[in-house]
């Protein structure tokens, strides 16, 4: 019987258990009622009493291997560990992973800066705290302007008594004698023109950030919103160049068959200016709710940039010529996704923002 013991010690050392039902399996032959284990104990009972020390200790250790086994494996497939290769699927799906979505205004902004930077533009971002001269007065907005009013511009501190001048400004900023027509820009038209004090043309950026209106806030308006504004200087620079590099624009953003059409308007920055609409890329220019019956649709301000504006950088204005663009990122988002309600992009509802995993 002592044989016959250290045998099966050698056999429970050698099994190799690899799944739940090999671990059954080695229970049931083992360690069951009617298992090995229980069969030698039984046949212990008949031993002679001098043998009975010897054979007990090592029928025991059998007892011991077999229970320690079972216990090691059954506390490796209860805490969820890998089983061997053997068992393992490779073809079997991953567990799912629920990946967040983009937002939407990421999505445009990232569009508009791919389409852009492949005919050369590069990206320049600058602070959203702003000074008068930069964001007004070098922009040829003279002082009683509407656009200075506090009803339209959120003033960190009031505007200077010399109305704007860059004299009112110490060079570094904010100015050593105190926070003076400070104020939460207005439009992304500041960094064109802190570009273009720091360095000579030909210069050709866009300028995306976020900027600040004193808007009543409602389905079309909200007192915070995003720009990408462009600004192209060198010599020799046309309208031409302007209304190409808007349609090339219109077309890879909406649809290769988009058409544009340019429409006489003002603003202080540029001479001539214009409002720019493209073909309704939703009805095919039929008529429908979003271009309310037109058939086209307003998506960008722009123009030749105003001599003054150019001077004011100290770029001379007979050598060289620009034009600047700028438009709402929420402006083109919602048309892109037919959206109809700008409130929509900042109030974070998960059923709203997981439309736009695919984007």
């Amino acid at each position: 019987m002592k044989n016959k013991i250290h045998a099966l010690l050698a056999e429970v050392e050698e099994i190799k258990v690899e799944t739940k039902e090999q671990l059954e399996e080695f229970r049931l032959k083992w360690l069951a009622k009617k298992g090995l284990v229980t069969a030698l104990f039984d046949d212990f009972k008949n031993l002679a009493n001098e043998d009975r020390k010897e054979v007990g200790k090592t029928l025991n250790d059998l007892k011991n291997k077999a229970q320690e086994k079972f216990n090691r494996f059954k506390e490796k497939f209860e805490g969820g560990e890998e089983t061997a290769s053997s068992d393992m699927d490779l073809t079997k799906p991953a567990e799912p992973i629920a990946f967040g979505s983009r937002h939407p205004i990421s999505v445009v902004r990232n569009q508009i800066t791919d389409i852009f930077s492949r005919i050369g533009f590069t990206v320049k971002e600058d602070r959203e705290i702003e000074d008068d001269w930069h964001n007004f007065s070098a922009l040829n907005l003279p002082a009683d302007h509407p656009a200075r009013d506090m009803q339209d511009t959120f003033f960190v501190a009031p505007p200077p008594p010399e109305g704007g001048s860059k004299e009112a400004y110490s060079p570094d900023f904010p100015p050593s004698g105190g926070l003076r027509g400070v104020v939460l820009r207005t439009h992304t038209s500041s960094v064109q023109i802190r570009v273009m004090e720091n360095s000579q043309p030909p210069i050709r950026s866009i300028f995306p950030g976020r900027v600040y209106r004193k808007e009543n806030i409602s389905a079309r308006a909200h007192c915070f919103f995003h720009q990408v504004e462009g600004l192209y200087v060198d010599e020799n620079v046309s309208f031409a160049d302007l209304k190409q590099t808007l349609l090339y624009f219109s077309q890879e953003m909406f649809g290769e068959k988009t058409k544009i059409r340019m429409r006489p308007s003002y603003f202080p920055f540029t001479e001539p200016s214009m409002e720019v609409d493209i073909s309704c890329f939703i009805c095919g220019s039929k008529g429908c709710p979003i271009c309310k019956g037109s058939g086209w649709v307003e998506i960008l301000g722009c123009g030749m940039v105003n001599p003054k504006v150019l001077e004011n950088c100290k770029i001379d204005s007979k050598k060289h010529t620009g034009f600047a663009f700028g438009m709402g990122i929420e402006r083109i988002a919602m048309l892109k996704y037919q959206i109809n309600d700008i409130r929509l992009f900042y109030e974070n509802d998960v059923r709203f923002l997981s439309q736009f995993k695919s984007a």
